[in-house]
């Protein structure tokens, strides 16, 4: 099976998985040198978009048919700009065609048929390897929900203790790298052990994590993290569509979030508050990566609305939590 690598969770993959492709949603690597994409992207632009751009020059990901960009924050605009560029001015680099999807998540019928002709466009350039039918499409989209269904299972088993929030990142990242149907396998297989997970109940906001680097961290050191509101988490799959169609699949992107980059203050807070008092937890940690500064915006009503002990974490290195932010954190969690 061909494989499509896309950026950003409001990239529709059911259409990828209806056009007979594999979709491969692309993370960076923290440990590894990105001087290559930081030679296109320049050192200002968001790491992991840097660390993504290296990783897709240095063929790190396999072969890709092509590659889905969404816009879902400028660090991914930009990405999607010097791929393009790239293949204007370099084409000796053979890089796969790249297309951007353009999904806006205000509440209006306007932006829900603005989404639904961006989504139809990306359809029809999916059709270059298999033309999309209903049928096709309205499997995928089944398939895609069952499999978001079963996450949202794997998140319960995490708020009641029975998987620290470590494992249950691998497994939703696992997820993106495979075949829909053994993306479900997968996380069905997970086993409902018993109450194993301890520490004090964190939920995390802020920056996404592709990676469980900071999410190890901060549970080798009293943290138990049983709820977060990046699209690397439950963002990614809390939404499912109201019907196998093209219209609900627009529906359910223009809808889902609310993430930092795109999203309200006023949504973002109310958000958090909600899914924080949903999984019961004692502290509120807000990672902020380098160059990645929408959540310092969010912070303060985020911690106001959910009434927690709270601490943010400005500039962080991707994949690390600096020992000085822990130690910030430390006394929150003491006192909760």
């Amino acid at each position: 099976m061909s494989t499509v690598g896309y950026v950003g969770a409001d990239v529709p993959v059911e259409l990828i998985t209806a056009a007979g492709l594999r979709p491969l949603r692309l993370a960076g690597k923290p440990d590894q040198d990105s001087a290559l994409g930081d030679r296109y992207l320049g050192r200002g632009v968001d790491p992991v978009a840097r660390s993504v751009l290296t990783r897709i020059l240095t063929g790190d990901y396999g072969p890709l048919e092509a590659i889905v960009v969404s816009r879902d924050c400028e660090a991914s605009l930009r990405l999607f700009y010097a791929l393009r560029e790239l293949h204007r001015v370099e084409p000796e680099l053979r890089l796969p065609p790249v297309r951007l999807v353009d999904v806006l998540h205000l509440p209006h019928h306007t932006t829900t048929r603005y989404v639904h002709a961006k989504i139809a466009q990306l359809r029809e350039w999916l059709g270059r390897w298999r033309l999309i039918g209903d049928d096709d499409l309205a499997a995928a989209i089944t398939a895609h929900d069952t499999l978001r269904r079963a996450l949202g299972r794997l998140a319960a088993l995490r708020r009641e203790s029975r998987l620290s929030g470590t494992r249950f990142l691998e497994v939703v990242a696992a997820t993106t790298t495979l075949p829909v149907a053994d993306a479900t396998a997968l996380v069905e297989g997970v086993p409902a052990g018993s109450r194993e997970a301890d520490g004090v109940r964190l939920f995390l906001t802020g920056s996404s994590h592709d990676h469980p680097a900071v999410y190890e961290t901060l549970e080798r050191n009293g943290f138990l993290v049983v709820g977060e509101d990046h699209d690397w988490g439950e963002l990614l799959f809390a939404r499912t569509c109201a019907a196998p169609t093209e219209l609900a699949l627009a529906e359910r992107y223009q809808h889902n979030g609310p993430a930092a980059p795109r999203a309200s203050i006023r949504q973002r807070a109310a958000h958090t508050a909600a899914a924080a008092r949903a999984c019961g937890a004692e502290v509120l940690f807000s990672y902020a990566r380098v160059h990645d500064d929408a959540p310092p915006w969010d912070f303060p009503e985020q911690r106001a609305a959910t009434g927690l002990p709270a601490v943010l974490a400005e500039r962080q290195p991707y994949g690390e939590l600096t020992p000085e932010a822990l130690a910030a954190l430390v006394p929150a969690g003491a006192t909760a």
